[in-house]
């Protein structure tokens, strides 16, 4: 994800949901156990910040961590070496899986993580808990991505909200004449555009099913797309058995898609709204999105220190920085997606915080974010629910 995205938020957005989806977990799990709600490992927090020590090495989303090299005039990265003298060094992490595994590696001081990866994270000590006292910046981050069960534990916060966004539904309008409103269009056998929807290619993704089951099948008492007992866990595969009979194909790179819409393959499908901004700047086709009536499943980031960091200083001097007003919006302009800093908006390009909704609190409150399914339900039924584990197994089998 190098592509050049400078302003790329306001190329041919939808007037229902401008919001872009980072990238999300791959289909190739790390191999690690799906976490529980017991308590974690039992892991030090900071009690200081002390000076940098002279190096920091991060797994981010592309984007995250611009220093220039892609457009010399987007770069935050060198500021902060400059005002800290922590040299960052970024990895790239092209799925919550992958960087999952990268942290377990020990050598990396942090993460960009999606709520995808941070449960796992968590209860497998790979990272610590946040003082966000340490972070000043932390104040005025929007209080409704806060002591989220994606980014804490018992009321402690294990990292520091980065930016937001929802999933949304992209459909090509030469093809798919009305608009549609709901996610019956992706989801009933009775579609009239099979074989030419397309799915994202994550076991997370049957988070999605289970969403629309909540709204078309009140009867499985669903409450928590995350959060499914066998039962709704069985229903919710079963719709996305339904659904693989009409897939194009499903996209894990978001160049996938792009490729698949602008080739016509794909008609209509879940997309982040990087991809429509993309195929609407390239001009080959058009592209609509909306969050559907049921709502959306979607993201918030966080930025989590690792347990063991060789440099727990720079890390938290970076969560400060990454967090600061002018320069999370500058990430979320350039990345394309809501910025946690509520203070970012007063400096942000005119119309950006409206129309990703960055400090609507009711517009956030109907996003499915991303959460690590658990075997003691996330909506606290008890440890009756599918772990993350039979999710990836599930996957497996609905790809064929």
């Amino acid at each position: 994800m190098h592509r050049n995205r400078t302003k790329m938020w306001a190329v041919g957005v939808s007037t229902t949901a401008l919001l872009l989806a980072a990238c999300g977990s791959s289909s190739t799990p790390s191999g690690s156990a799906s976490p529980s709600h017991q308590a974690p490992p039992s892991v030090p927090m900071a009690q200081s910040v002390g000076a940098g020590e002279g190096a920091l090495n991060i797994v981010v989303w592309a984007g995250y961590a611009e220093n220039g090299s892609n457009d010399k005039t987007v770069d935050w990265v060198t500021p902060f070496q400059k005002a800290t003298g922590c040299t960052v060094n970024a990895k790239i992490g092209n799925t919550s899986d992958e960087m999952v595994t990268l942290m377990k590696t020990g050598q990396y001081d942090g993460v960009s993580a999606s709520g995808d990866a941070t449960l796992r994270l968590i209860y497998g000590g790979v990272v610590a808990p946040v003082n966000t006292a340490l972070v000043p910046n932390y104040a005025t981050i929007s209080p409704f991505l806060k002591d989220k069960p994606w980014n804490s534990v018992s009321g402690q916060m294990y990292g520091i909200p980065h930016g937001w966004g929802a999933n949304v539904l992209m459909w090509n309008p030469a093809v798919v004449t009305t608009a549609p409103t709901s996610w019956s269009s992706v989801f009933e056998a009775s579609s009239p555009y099979a074989g030419k929807i397309t799915a994202y290619d994550s076991p997370i993704y049957i988070a999605d099913a289970a969403l629309y089951l909540m709204s078309t099948k009140p009867d499985l008492k669903i409450t928590n797309p995350y959060a499914l007992d066998q039962t709704q866990f069985e229903a919710a595969v079963a719709l996305m058995k339904t659904q693989r009979t009409m897939w194009d194909k499903p996209w894990a790179a978001y160049t996938d898609e792009v490729t698949a819409f602008e080739h016509g393959t794909s008609v209509i499908g879940t997309a982040w709204q990087i991809n429509a901004n993309i195929i609407n700047a390239d001009k080959k086709i058009a592209v609509d999105t909306a969050v559907p009536t049921e709502g959306a499943t979607g993201w918030s980031d966080t930025w989590m220190i690792a347990a063991h960091a060789a440099h727990p200083n720079c890390m938290y001097k970076w969560m400060d920085w990454i967090t600061s007003q002018k320069v999370n919006d500058q990430v979320a302009e350039w990345f394309g997606e809501a910025p946690a800093q509520s203070t970012s908006c007063a400096v942000a390009t005119a119309g950006f915080c409206d129309q990703f909704h960055a400090l609507d609190a009711a517009y956030a409150a109907k996003i499915s974010y991303w959460t690590t399914p658990t075997t003691d339900c996330l909506d606290g039924r008890g440890p009756i629910c599918v772990d993350y584990s039979q999710w990836v197994q599930a996957w497996t089998t609905i790809k064929g």
